[in-house]
């Protein structure tokens, strides 16, 4: 069976904030090639893509005051594209027992943004105190990576169980795991919200969490920063997820919640459905950025066509 996922991701300012210090991502992983010269009806230098074979999706939640945590957060995206892109490498099928090998190359991806984040310090020192979350999720089906620093969240809908997939990175979160406090004390308590592991600190002291998924039909990723939960509670979240909506407009409904709630933060939240495709027989299609038309000379062995899906 072929599954298809509907991913949306939308961020705001909030009602308290007078900046944006988020970021988000949401990304196919293609396989491409550039024809440097053919014989078909095709232009020099075009480049064709297969289907999607993956996805990247992704949230930071800049901190360290207004510009330092906006230039953090935008650090820490461009030079997790930049990585992804050009030094990961890239599974479209994971072999058995590789996956511990692809999650050292995730950690790598994040330990990449840390460099970054440190050489803008180094340039300007008055910049130390910035900082950003990061929490991604690379998704080969049906096999999700979620890759997390910081507080913003995964969450996995699932035969009606929302689950929150990470663990926050804050103090308060310590105080509760050694049972001293319960979650909600803890989160009150002085410095509750303060971050022991962040993108942005020390170089050594960067511990990355990797974890593996198997998503099957039906499930819904949620990704988020902490001004969408904080203002809305888990359950609520849940029966939002739950009305069936489109990835898109679910983000709006969550905004919306977070700003009817009080919008003390910015928001971000990014949805992903995953959901079964109906096809009278399975199609297959090349996208390029040339236009189809001019690709009716196109081979059609099975080595030049992929499906538009997540296989």
């Amino acid at each position: 069976m072929l599954m298809q996922m509907d991913c949306h991701g939308i961020t705001d300012v909030g009602r308290r904030r007078p900046n944006n210090q988020d970021h988000y991502l949401v990304a196919d992983l293609n396989k491409s090639m550039r024809v440097h010269g053919t014989s078909l009806n095709l232009d020099r230098e075009a480049r064709i893509y297969g289907g999607s074979q993956g996805k990247l999706l992704l949230v930071a939640d800049g901190m360290g005051g207004e510009a330092e945590g906006e230039r953090a957060s935008t650090i820490a995206v461009d030079q997790l594209t930049t990585y992804v892109l050009n030094s990961l490498s890239w599974c479209f099928r994971l072999e058995e027992g590789a996956e511990q090998d692809f999650e050292d190359h995730l950690k790598a991806a994040l330990a990449s943004c840390q460099q970054s984040i440190q050489a803008a310090v180094d340039e300007r020192p008055e910049l130390r105190s910035m900082g950003t979350t990061m929490t991604m999720a690379y998704i080969v089906w049906p096999r999700a990576f979620i890759v997390h620093v910081g507080d913003s969240r995964c969450y996995l809908l699932h035969n009606g169980s929302l689950e929150q997939v990470t663990a926050d990175h804050t103090m308060a979160a310590l105080l509760a795991e050694a049972g001293n406090l319960t979650p909600a004390e803890a989160r009150s308590a002085p410095r509750g919200h303060a971050l022991w592991n962040v993108l942005g600190g020390r170089a050594d002291d960067l511990s990355v969490d990797v974890y593996r998924l198997t998503l099957e039909q039906d499930d819904t990723l949620l990704i988020c920063t902490d001004g969408l939960y904080d203002m809305v509670e888990d359950a609520r979240l849940q029966q939002s997820l739950e009305t069936g909506a489109s990835a898109e407009e679910t983000c709006r409904q969550l905004v919306e919640l977070a700003n009817n709630n009080g919008g003390n933060d910015n928001i971000t939240a990014i949805v992903a459905r995953v959901s079964a495709l109906q096809l009278d027989e399975p199609t297959a299609m090349v996208q390029s950025e040339v236009p189809l038309s001019d690709l009716t000379a196109l081979p059609t062995s099975d080595n030049t066509k992929t499906t538009p899906l997540i296989p």
